[in-house]
């Protein structure tokens, strides 16, 4: 048997996103500041604006190390300080000015804001147990309702998107909010992917079509460096 006459071979690809895609990193920012019992976050437009601890200054730190090499074109945060903060050792490092896209802030959480969630949830009160019982953040008083939220991220991602076609961007963002993200790329549940840990780096594709999970939760570069504990998810 000749080449020519050999039966055609159809070999398996790796994946290569589409042409006009967008590549986004987003990565959770690093551990920020403990709440205390009886005092508030400083707040920015009503969100709790708490500056990273040392744990997560030196998240940021290896963050930067990972993906410094991962071929980042742009670089987003929010106006939220921890993402700032987090970003900033890769800023430095690659020499790229961040940009700022205010709709992926974390979701609001209303009367529980500057805080005061994360002792709710620490305390296991009962509105906090419906929260995750339901999956849904607007059970707290005041907090954001859930089609404001998706929407206002879902637009968030899509300008980005649009901005930076045939691009990587590193997008600097929040715990509720990449669970947003990756739940509405999966069609899941909505709290399905709700813990992503700080300094975690997840990835989607997105085209105008749909957005594609690449990895999600990513810490590798947290295991040898930092010993990681347990984050609230807010």
């Amino acid at each position: 048997m000749t080449d020519d006459d050999a039966p055609r071979q159809y070999r398996q690809h790796r994946f290569a996103p589409p042409p006009g895609a967008t590549e986004l990193l987003l990565v959770r920012h690093g551990e920020s500041e403990p709440a205390v019992a009886g005092e508030s976050f400083p707040l920015v437009d009503g969100h709790g604006d708490p500056a990273l601890s040392t744990t997560g200054q030196e998240q940021a730190r290896l963050v930067s190390e990972r993906l410094a090499g991962e071929g980042v074109d742009a670089i987003y945060v929010t106006t939220l300080r921890r993402t700032a903060e987090t970003a900033a050792p890769l800023v430095e490092r690659l020499g790229i000015e961040p940009a700022v896209e205010a709709d992926l802030r974390e979701v609001h959480l209303g009367d529980w804001e500057g805080g005061l969630y994360r002792q709710k949830v620490a305390e296991g009160d009962p509105v906090a147990l419906r929260m995750w019982s339901e999956e849904r953040w607007d059970v707290i008083p005041g907090a954001e309702p859930a089609d404001h939220f998706a929407a206002r991220v879902r637009a968030g991602v899509e300008r980005i998107a649009a901005a930076h076609p045939d691009q990587r961007v590193a997008v600097f963002t929040h715990g509720g909010v990449i669970g947003q993200i990756i739940r509405e790329a999966a069609a899941s549940r909505p709290f399905a992917f709700i813990g992503a840990d700080n300094a975690s780096i997840s990835h989607i594709v997105v085209t105008k079509e749909r957005w594609i999970i690449r990895r999600f939760n990513d810490t590798t570069h947290l295991r040898y460096g930092l010993t990681v504990h347990a984050a609230p998810l807010i």
